[in-house]
């Protein structure tokens, strides 16, 4: 039985968490959820596909997009609001931190995790690996990438779960460029990766993951490895 269960999207974040769970457990015991939610298109997913074949660890996907139907996140694929080309930054300026970004996804990493422990626990998993890190929690962009989202499911899947499951985020208190020293440290395959909320054959390079990713990769002296 597995040990480890990862969500694993395709984009940087998650492939660094999934690093660390086969440093720590090994390929063998690790297994990667991917989940569709909606999403106006299928990059990240694909990408994913690709991360996971690199570590050689088991994939499996589950589909949440008829949860989000009701949602019109400019992520999903019924909004018809263009994806904001500029920072979250200077989104959450307009806003003055009173609400989510308009990618922000009702609730999404809730359900994730909520359903990732169903399985996980089916599985024989001890611990739901996710990669949320400070900056996105910053301002109120992403409240459920926040450190006190994420103690409190940890909380609720631990005590829901009889004590034998809990969830790992171990980039909640670290910012993106720490994300990218870590995973540059664990060999990290980026040039796999896909964080661009636009779906075209390139990363965008103006929407505010695009951004973020940029300047991670700039911190740690590097250019990304995808855009190379």
């Amino acid at each position: 039985m597995a040990k480890a269960m990862v969500l694993a999207s395709g984009g940087l974040d998650s492939t660094t968490a999934l690093a660390l769970a086969v440093e720590k457990y090994g390929r063998d015991e690790v297994i990667a959820l991917s989940v569709s939610y909606g999403q106006k298109h299928d990059k990240e997913i694909r990408a994913a596909e690709a991360v996971c074949r690199y570590y050689g660890v088991r994939q499996i996907f589950l589909d949440l997009a008829k949860i989000f139907q009701y949602s019109d996140s400019a992520l999903l694929r019924q909004s018809d609001e263009e994806i904001p080309q500029e920072s979250y930054g200077e989104q959450i300026k307009k806003t003055m931190g009173s609400r989510p970004v308009s990618t922000y996804v009702p609730f999404r990493n809730g359900l994730f995790l909520s359903s990732a422990a169903s399985i996980a626990l089916s599985f024989g998993c001890e611990v739901i690996y996710y990669g949320a890190h400070a900056d996105d929690s910053a301002g109120a962009a992403y409240p459920d990438c926040s450190e006190a989202f994420n103690k409190a499911m940890n909380t609720a899947v631990y005590e829901g779960s009889g004590h034998l499951l809990r969830i790992e985020a171990p980039f909640v208190g670290i910012t993106k460029a720490d994300v990218v020293k870590e995973g540059l440290r664990l060999r990290v395959p980026y040039e796999l990766t896909w964080s661009c909320y636009e779906g075209g054959d390139r990363p965008c390079g103006k929407c505010a993951t695009c951004i973020d990713r940029a300047k991670a990769f700039s911190e740690n002296g590097i250019l990304d490895p995808a855009l190379q």
